[in-house]
């Protein structure tokens, strides 16, 4: 079976704020899944660039949209994250909607805000991805250098994205020692 990759609003709009998502399209074209409420989010009216290439996601079929139904699993799960029901805080929807798809539907959650999924990573015993991670995977199988990825993390470091380091190479450093990777999450 092959895994479907349910973004959070901010993992995503990593790739849509720097107009770059032919890494997202390589490594996962077909198995994107933006919940509902991450579609929502980037409805908002103030950004309709990052709707738009949204929408060329799911135009090209390299995505598509996943609702969460009254009554089913996912929207209990759901509920219990967004309400603080669910053995913690209260979470944000696009976060809450991607915990509750990906446990659901046994995919993986691509989220860079450890401060609201950690908990939830390890309860539901979920398969994680962040920005960065996505970027080393796109190295691993050499669609992009180590220097496109410094590119890429300058660019998006530019547009306000959080990540954990100033450069890629920083990243891959950190995650090649495990120092400071844990203890510097994206926030």
């Amino acid at each position: 079976m092959t895994n479907e990759y349910f973004f959070d609003t901010d993992c995503l709009s990593a790739f849509l704020w720097i107009n770059d998502t032919n890494i997202l399209k390589e490594l996962y074209g077909g198995r994107i899944i933006f919940p509902s409420p991450v579609y929502d989010e980037l409805s908002n009216p103030a950004i309709p660039h990052l709707k738009r290439r949204a929408e060329s996601l799911l135009e090209d079929n390299s995505a598509r949209i996943q609702d969460i139904e009254v009554g089913t699993e996912e929207y209990d799960i759901y509920q219990g994250l967004v309400s603080g029901n669910a053995g913690s805080k209260s979470i944000g929807n696009g976060e809450a909607a991607g915990i509750a798809l990906a446990k659901v539907y046994k995919g993986v959650l691509a989220s860079n805000n450890y401060r609201d999924i950690s908990p939830y990573i390890d309860k539901y015993d979920l398969k994680h991805i962040d920005t960065g991670m996505i970027l080393v995977e796109a190295l691993n199988k050499g669609l992009i250098t180590e220097e496109d990825g410094n590119v890429i993390w300058s660019k998006m470091l530019a547009k306000n994205r959080k990540l954990p380091g100033e450069s890629f190479t920083d990243y891959l450093k950190m995650k090649s020692t495990n120092k400071g990777y844990k203890e510097k999450p994206y926030i």
